[in-house]
């Protein structure tokens, strides 16, 4: 008998047999599998990039926000200036009082409030990336106090006042300070844990703040000068300050700039950071050089002025994300724009007398930290 073929076992039409074929496992590309990957993958791609330009323009409102602080800082102050006479004056220099008070006084003060924040913010996001410590601040950790101590002694062992002067005291207290703190953080078997650091830094504080306060009582004629200072001002500070301090400033914002790859690299771990050709020990002493000049040079040239390099970053992060591709760049734009609009409301809040801007800074600042710990926890370093 010939065989019969079964109704209910059909031969497959060729478009059939073609459709099992594409949809069978290890096919070849093209397949329904892999265009649905290439799909997702497409996808993913298109929302990095949407998140880019997000980021983006958000850097580019930032750096708005800081210009026009900045031209109303130019603009505002204890003498009346029409805007347009302010506009008019600060591109053509007449020779009018109005024009010396913008020129000699309010420019130099602007651009030192925003190289001064720049170097707080940069500091603060540095120290954070490369302790993993979210508490990590100049000031927290005892490198602000070492550089007062800098000053506090060449005011009174060596009689310097001048700014280029002592900044070189005031690098190496800060120096100093972050060598004690962290050996001390990490003294014993324990690794240097945030807390561990916090408390290292809270005693070295501690103890610099009383070295400071006995150096001053030998030289009473110093005194008066160092008060000024310690309190974090930006008042009388012009091309004086501005011109000797800036050379420091900007190498150690260009050092943190170029340390931005390599510590999303140290972010992952230093084993998987060597892997992926990273150097973490070169990377830390970097960084480190970079803080040193960056508070150093900060310190110096307004005093201490705290919370700016500890909440910056975190704002910088709840923005842009942990990749410091962003995060170094928006605290280099923020930093700034929190310190010009502080000096800002401490110069208008009460006229004519002002208020000092390491106090406007934490007045404004500490409840817009509060209140943001407690819409979200502190972002991952």
């Amino acid at each position: 008998m010939s065989p019969t073929v079964s109704a209910a076992d059909p031969e497959p039409s060729p478009s059939e047999a073609g459709s099992r074929t594409d949809s069978a496992p290890g096919s070849a590309p093209g397949t329904a599998p892999d265009s649905a990957a290439g799909t997702a993958s497409g996808s993913g791609a298109r929302s990095g990039a949407g998140a880019t330009v997000v980021r983006g323009v958000g850097l580019a409102v930032a750096l708005g926000a800081l210009a026009l602080l900045a031209l109303a800082s130019v603009w505002l102050g204890s003498k009346d200036i029409a805007f347009l006479h302010t506009w008019d004056v600060l591109w053509h220099h007449d020779g009018s009082d109005d024009a010396v008070v913008i020129h000699e006084y309010r420019i130099p003060r602007t651009i030192l409030a925003m190289l001064v924040g720049a170097s707080l913010g940069l500091a603060g996001a540095l120290m954070q990336a490369l302790t993993r410590n979210p508490l990590a601040d100049p000031g927290l950790l005892g490198i602000t106090m070492g550089a007062s101590t800098g000053v506090a002694l060449a005011l009174t062992w060596f009689g310097i006042t001048s700014v280029l002067g002592y900044v070189w005291l005031a690098f190496a207290g800060a120096a100093v300070a972050s060598v004690v703190v962290y050996a001390l953080g990490s003294a014993g078997s324990a690794r240097a844990t945030p807390e561990r650091l916090v408390v290292a830094g809270a005693a070295v504080t501690a103890v610099l703040f009383a070295v400071n306060s006995g150096l001053m009582l030998t030289a009473p004629d110093a005194f008066e000068e160092f008060r000024r200072w310690q309190v974090g001002s930006l008042s009388g500070r012009y091309y004086d300050v501005l011109v000797p301090v800036l050379p420091f400033i900007a190498v150690g914002i260009v050092a943190a700039l170029l340390l931005v790859r390599p510590l999303n690299a140290l972010a992952m771990g230093d084993d998987l950071g060597r892997a992926l050709g990273a150097h973490p020990d070169r990377i830390r002493v970097a960084g480190a050089v970079a803080i040193t000049l960056l508070c150093g040079a900060a310190t110096a040239a307004v005093g201490p002025i705290g919370f700016v390099g500890l909440a910056v970053p975190h704002v910088a992060r709840f923005i842009a994300g942990p990749d410091q591709r962003w995060v170094l760049p928006y605290s280099l734009v923020l930093a700034p724009t929190l310190l010009v609009g502080a000096d800002l409301v401490g110069r208008i809040i009460a006229p004519p007398a002002e208020i000092q801007v390491g106090i406007v800074t934490a007045v404004l600042g500490v409840p817009v930290f509060l209140a943001l710990c407690r819409k979200r926890k502190l972002a991952s370093l």
